[in-house]
């Protein structure tokens, strides 16, 4: 580990998410605690009316609020926890106190949302002040329990070229440890077998140099009629200039 110390237990805690408008489909955070399994999330803003959340930054849009379905959350501590990147360089959460760290949760044998999300974490990478760039780290937990090896992690960040965001590190390590971490952050995963599709839920964590829990986003992804993954340009764009609004933010 970073710190060369014992990461203190992973203890689950409640979650506390916005209302979701007509037509999302999402994994749903009653009192904070996931009660919904998604993978897959279908969201229009065309028509929608824009809802701003209390407590969002100023300087973030209201639109991309929407966009990114944007939740503060009680400034609790985020749990602990020890791991192995896609280099084989053990980290730890408490050895990134001083940092800022947009975390999600991802399958490195993904062919939906996660590619998405990648993508928007290279642009959202380009995008952050050249201040905050060494300030900012991107962060994915492995929730896929039959690939748990550290050549996976390595192989989905070249493939998504997310090897080119100097402070991006895709985490794995023995299930249970990967059990114990999603579900201290409220994520269910759904695995029948090795070869089957991975359901997770896809939630987007914002954490401030303190290591308190501070935002909550919620990823989405649209499909073409033959059932391919996609996102519109302009909201992949969007998305990327909206987690570095965020990111500057909490790095200042």
């Amino acid at each position: 580990m970073i710190d060369g110390t014992a990461p203190a237990p992973v203890q689950p805690r409640r979650r506390v998410s916005r209302p979701v408008v007509a037509g999302v489909l999402i994994a749903a955070l009653g009192l904070g605690i996931a009660i919904g399994l998604v993978a897959l999330k279908v969201r229009q803003h065309d028509n929608a009316a824009f809802i701003r959340p209390t407590g969002i930054p100023a300087a973030v849009p209201t639109k991309t609020a929407d966009l990114m379905q944007l939740s503060p959350v009680p400034h609790v501590a985020a749990s602990n926890f020890a791991l192995t990147d896609q280099a084989g360089h053990s980290m730890s959460m408490a050895s990134l106190h001083g940092k800022v760290v947009v975390m999600e949760f991802m399958d490195p044998h993904c062919t939906d949302i996660c590619p998405i999300v990648s993508q928007e974490f290279i642009e959202a990478y380009r995008d952050l002040s050249p201040a905050a760039r060494s300030r900012v780290v991107f962060l994915a937990v492995n929730v896929n329990e039959y690939h748990t090896k550290v050549s996976e992690m390595a192989a989905f960040t070249n493939e998504q070229h997310l090897n080119t965001v100097p402070t991006w590190h895709f985490l794995t390590g023995a299930v249970p440890e990967l059990k114990s971490i999603w579900h201290a952050y409220g994520i269910e995963v759904e695995a029948p077998s090795p070869n089957a599709d991975v359901i997770h839920s896809s939630f987007m964590f914002f954490i401030d140099p303190q290591g308190k829990e501070r935002y909550l986003a919620d990823p989405m992804v649209d499909h073409t009629k033959s059932g391919a993954s996609y996102l519109p340009l302009s909201q992949q764009t969007a998305w990327g200039r909206g987690i570095a609004m965020m990111a500057n933010q909490l790095a200042r």
